[in-house]
């Protein structure tokens, strides 16, 4: 089976408040829910061609929206950014965000039974793993009774030690003058929560800031852990893994806690900045448990690639390498020929790779800051689904052309959909809930992003088969532009796929080589062909021959995906 996820923002996918007041708080905006992912949209999700959902910001984490009626904590606004706050700055590993509960009381019982609806309607559950960091207000209320928390039994007067949770700036305390105050924080209180925060002893920030000074652009909200690696060390990081360091025990035990809720796997945040020794020891012992558990890695560095491979992860996705290409070739700024050299450079690790378009990180497609334009998505879908055998996933909203051009509060107009102000969705609202609302040319993009997702795992040739590239055939082709189309074949038994994104805006009728490799490699037999289009349902014929080429015409921003 091939992996097709979609990713989403758990807070923000069920809010049908259209208030969407900048800056506004939970009650003047709202907030999703877990349970708004009943059977009929979760049948939605399902029908695009998905198979797992990541649920992004399940963890409880930091936020200046007061439960402490309920028993939880609350947090300093000056170390939480915006109002509803980071996912990524957990409070409480052991906890479900209080947010996207009906039933605050009852949070984990309403996560229990998303697992349980979301397993029913055939889907598999991921949710996020944070381990490089945690919010700076961190303290568990769930732990299971006998575990100490994070920090609680740290030795504050040294910068390192092995055995401690965090790193620190022994004799002086957090400076966090360079930080703004929140939007409508004064300096003293705000709603009874105190607006300043103090540490008389600094803990090192997330981002690897290992001084008492966090700035504006600093992970500021959040604490580094320490898996026992000196960075302190004027020697040059030196480790200390030996005994096994408290962090790694603390951390794998988070993750089993999870594992059994049900769970299908974990996707590790800033993986990469955690070593590559921890996840080995922390995979080897969650998999030994909870075999059919994956794992997948935010490694930005394509270096170190497969180091975390080899270190347990399934799978890792490819940003810097796959992303940045088809950005860049969506944008018309590098030669759809380039992709080539993209997979080519993980090859011996392909089935490991993830594509994507965009996620929680990234702008959207739509946005003014990328494409501008909802359509320039297909094609690069088109190589992103099909291309090869590994994971594919979208982020909810893509397949309606969420533009991201919000100014919601911290998140000013930036191209990307909020992680840390309470806000609906404008795609994904009018998406699931408002359908009457949608243009037709979101219902067309719904129709083809279903098409193509359903095809991942509806032809073998694409879940099982063999890939050939067909550009360097084709490069000196005077009747193919490589610059703005890439093809390639899928096959597995007697089917065959000839597949050809167009990028360029206009509709070409285009000759595609096909070497007598091509014929070898994929044990293709000549004659005269009968083919259908899986995109549009168009049918022509063509004789195939080796060396030979099949003529065709393809749409502008579209592609063919033709079987025979």
């Amino acid at each position: 089976m091939k992996l097709v996820i979609y990713q989403v923002f758990t807070r923000t996918f069920g809010n049908k408040n259209s208030n969407r007041k900048p800056n506004g708080t939970l009650a003047e905006n709202g907030v999703g829910k877990m349970n708004d992912f009943d059977v009929a949209t979760l049948q939605q999700i399902k029908s695009l061609g998905v198979n797992t959902i990541w649920y992004t910001g399940v963890i409880r984490h930091a936020t200046c929206t007061d439960y402490s009626a309920f028993g939880i904590p609350r947090q300093t606004p000056r170390v939480v950014k915006g109002k509803a706050g980071s996912p990524y700055a957990i409070t409480d590993y052991y906890d479900i965000d209080p947010d996207i509960a009906d039933n605050v009381a009852e949070r984990m019982s309403e996560f229990e039974d998303l697992v349980k609806r979301t397993h029913k309607e055939g889907l598999k559950v991921i949710i996020d793993f944070v381990p490089n960091h945690v919010a700076r207000e961190y303290k568990s209320i769930c732990k299971p009774k006998g575990v100490k928390d994070l920090g609680e039994t740290d030795d504050t007067s040294k910068h390192f030690d092995a055995n401690n949770n965090f790193y620190y700036c022994p004799n002086e305390p957090l400076d966090i003058s360079a930080i703004p105050l929140p939007k409508g924080v004064e300096a003293t209180e705000q709603n009874g929560m105190a607006a300043e925060y103090t540490e008389t002893v600094a803990r090192c920030t997330g981002n690897d800031r290992f001084d008492a000074h966090p700035q504006a652009n600093d992970w500021y909200e959040t604490v580094k852990l320490n898996y026992g690696v000196d960075y302190c060390d004027w020697g040059g990081r030196s480790t200390h893994f030996e005994p096994i360091p408290d962090t790694w025990r603390k951390m794998t035990d988070i993750l089993l806690f999870w594992a059994a809720k049900g769970i299908d796997g974990f996707r590790c945040d800033m993986a990469e900045m955690v070593p590559h020794e921890f996840w080995k020891y922390a995979t080897e012992k969650v998999k030994a448990q909870y075999p059919h558990i994956v794992f997948i890695g935010e490694v930005y560095d394509p270096n170190q690639y497969r180091t975390y491979v080899t270190a347990g992860f399934d799978y890792l996705y490819d940003k810097v390498g796959m992303y940045d290409c088809l950005r860049d070739v969506m944008c018309g700024h590098r030669s759809a020929n380039d992709i080539s050299q993209q997979w080519q450079a993980t090859d011996d690790i392909r089935e490991h790779i993830l594509y994507f378009l965009e996620n929680h990180d990234e702008q959207r497609i739509a946005s003014d800051f990328f494409c501008g334009n909802m359509q320039k998505g297909i094609p690069a879908l088109i190589v992103s689904a099909l291309f090869q055998r590994n994971p594919v996933m979208i982020y909810a909203g893509q397949e309606f052309g969420e533009r991201g051009m919000d100014c919601e509060g911290f998140s000013g107009v930036d191209g990307r959909s909020t992680i840390f102000d309470y806000w609906s969705v404008d795609g994904i609202r009018k998406g699931f809930f408002e359908r009457g609302e949608l243009s037709a040319e979101q219902l067309q993009l719904e129709k083809d992003y279903r098409t193509i997702l359903n095809i991942c795992n509806g032809e073998k040739a694409v879940s099982e088969g063999k890939t050939f590239d067909l550009m360097y055939a084709n490069e000196a082709n005077e009747g193919f532009d490589s610059n703005r189309l890439f093809a390639f074949l899928r096959s597995f038994d007697n089917a065959t796929l000839l597949v050809v994104a167009n990028f360029g805006e206009a509709e070409s009728r285009i000759r595609v080589n096909i070497p007598a490799h091509a014929f070898d490699y994929m044990e293709l037999t000549a004659g005269k062909k009968d083919m259908v289009d899986l995109l549009s349902g168009d049918r022509q014929t063509a004789v195939l021959q080796p060396d030979g080429s099949v003529e065709m015409v393809v749409a502008g921003l579209s592609g063919r995906i033709y079987k025979f």
